[in-house]
């Protein structure tokens, strides 16, 4: 359960960007069971959550027109971004990146503070702390207060966002929090955590046993029960979090979870893992093998001690409650999606 806030729920509607995404679907889910009015900032408005009132925003960045957007609205929830992608195709990453991410929330954000929105809630990534954990030269585990070292045009973009928003808050008085969550996942997921869902239902041997690592996850619930507690509590003012479901698993643990919870067996074969690299720098994979092998630890124990915030789901149920998920939506599509 959240913790109660001492301010209640927020004193008018919330804006929020990227509201037909992962995250935000489920984030508008939870503001809707608390009776919040959404306005949901959308590409295409026909794609606004349900319960939610669109706004046609158009691509996020410096020229974005946000004009009526912040009419009857407390706070802002800004989660649209552009993601890190495993075959970057732009002639510069880094401009697009920026253009995006940071110029695109300086926007957001001068917008908001000039129409009197009181709160400013900024979904960042846990990649502004670093790549990896528990390496030579990298610590045990990322915590609240650690200085930044975001490597690549992604994370360097976010960092700047968060700077970005800093500077605003600190000239006009809007109240500005940031949340970094390492990986994402529940019903819905995609990507790498949606690649080793299918691999488990499979049933078939997986090259896996040999990895010793440890990595942090957050639910989606959980993501947006967080960032629900943010809005209104005043001990978020100005704050930056790391958040995540508070136990952590090792690749090869997690797959087994997953196949258990599918009723398929987990077959895992122990390749060393100097092999698996080799594997994915011959195939052009060798970001998503560092991401099976390597560690990547969060204690996050700041939402706790500032606003009493614990994670409604335990990883256990979150994992059952995905790969529950997958299973049925994979039987009802008659193939292993």
């Amino acid at each position: 359960m959240t913790a109660a806030v001492e301010n209640g729920a927020p004193d008018a509607g919330v804006l929020v960007t990227g509201a037909s995404g992962f995250v935000g679907r489920a984030l508008c889910r939870r503001l809707g069971k608390d009776g919040i009015a959404v306005r949901a900032a959308l590409r295409r408005p026909d794609a606004a959550p349900a319960g939610t009132t669109p706004f046609a925003c158009g691509e996020i960045g410096p020229d974005t027109d946000w004009s009526g957007a912040f009419d009857g609205i407390g706070a802002v929830v800004h989660l649209a971004a552009r993601v890190h992608v495993m075959r970057e195709t732009d002639a510069d990453p880094a401009a697009a990146f920026d253009r995006v991410n940071r110029d695109g929330t300086r926007r957001l954000a001068e917008g908001a503070a000039a129409a009197g929105v009181r709160r400013f809630v900024f979904v960042s990534t846990i990649k502004v702390n670093g790549e990896r954990t528990g390496a030579p030269g990298a610590p045990d585990a990322f915590r609240d207060g650690d200085a930044p070292d975001p490597h690549g045009p992604y994370a360097r973009s976010k960092w700047a966002a968060e700077r970005t928003l800093a500077e605003i808050a600190a000239a006009t008085g809007m109240e500005a929090t940031v949340l970094r969550p390492p990986l994402v996942y529940g019903p819905e997921v995609k990507g790498n955590f949606r690649a080793l869902l299918r691999l488990c239902r499979t049933g078939l041997p997986l090259p896996l046993g040999a990895i010793d690592n440890r990595r942090s996850m957050v639910h989606v619930d959980n993501l947006a029960d967080a960032v629900r507690a943010c809005l209104d509590h005043p001990a978020a003012a100005g704050e930056t979090f790391l958040v995540a479901d508070g136990a952590d698993l090792s690749t090869p643990e997690l797959a087994r979870r997953l196949a258990r919870a599918m009723g398929r067996p987990a077959r895992l074969v122990p390749v060393p893992v100097a092999l698996l690299r080799l594997a994915g720098a011959l195939t052009g994979r060798r970001r998503v093998i560092a991401r099976l092998v390597e560690s990547l630890a969060v204690e996050a124990t700041g939402l706790g001690a500032r606003l009493g915030w614990r994670p409604p789901k335990t990883p256990d149920q979150g994992l059952a409650e995905t790969a529950a998920w997958f299973a049925g939506a994979a039987g009802e599509r008659g193939h292993v999606a």
